[in-house]
């Protein structure tokens, strides 16, 4: 009897650890209505932008103190708004490469807007001044935001830490084209071989839809009360 009771344990630790598994592995992949907190308790949002929807201007504290808002950016053609932090070690990975598509694309109208969603109240080393000093330190020439209140990502379904937001301005709005990943390996930037943030500014830019219009988020869960 107790070899089988062994046996049932070691079966259901099995499933429960596969089903956990395979959540987390869909985690982030499309776009969501409700979000998870750290507690694991759900929270209904409103909608999040969905792609080809137009995206709502937001104001936010910069690391300077200034409010920053896509329509300060009067001849920008589109935005790259990255929701990212200080302490995760998947936005650690990608910092580089983060600064490096704000080099490349800033000068050609498509501005880097950085935005650190997490509750600093929650996440240790995600306070202001710890952004500020993060800022100084790597030397950002984008603005990097503070998502006070957290109001603003939840609106675009942001989920990880980075998760990259691609936003094509036209005369009908700021209309949202893609939504995912920077690219498709976190871990190895010399290893990447599809850049998504490229690939989708080159096809606006061309006049043509961008494939694919999202892709999974890989990163740190949003840190949230």
């Amino acid at each position: 009897m107790k070899q089988l009771t062994s046996i049932f344990v070691l079966a259901f630790a099995i499933f429960a650890f596969t089903s956990c598994d395979k959540a987390n592995a869909n985690e982030g992949s499309v776009l969501g209505s409700t979000l998870t907190s750290n507690k694991g308790k759900k929270t209904s949002i409103t909608k999040a932008y969905q792609i080809g929807e137009k995206v709502e201007d937001f104001s936010l504290k910069n690391v300077n103190g200034n409010q920053v808002s896509m329509a300060d950016f009067n001849d920008a053609n589109g935005f790259i708004i990255v929701f990212t932090c200080n302490t995760c070690p998947y936005s650690q990975m990608y910092e580089d490469r983060i600064i490096a598509l704000d080099k490349k694309y800033s000068s050609k109208g498509w501005p880097l807007i950085a935005i650190n969603p997490n509750d600093p109240e929650v996440q240790e080393g995600d306070d202001f001044a710890s952004m500020q000093q993060r800022a100084k330190e790597k030397g950002y020439t984008f603005p990097y935001l503070v998502d006070e209140g957290q109001k603003v990502y939840p609106k675009f379904g942001a989920a990880k830490t980075p998760h990259v937001f691609i936003v094509n301005k036209t005369g009908a709005g700021n209309i949202l084209e893609y939504a995912g990943a920077i690219d498709d390996n976190s871990r190895n930037a010399e290893e990447v071989t599809v850049n998504y943030v490229d690939k989708t500014i080159a096809a606006i830019e061309n006049g043509k839809t961008p494939e694919p219009r999202t892709t999974k988020a890989i990163g740190c869960t949003i840190k949230t009360k």
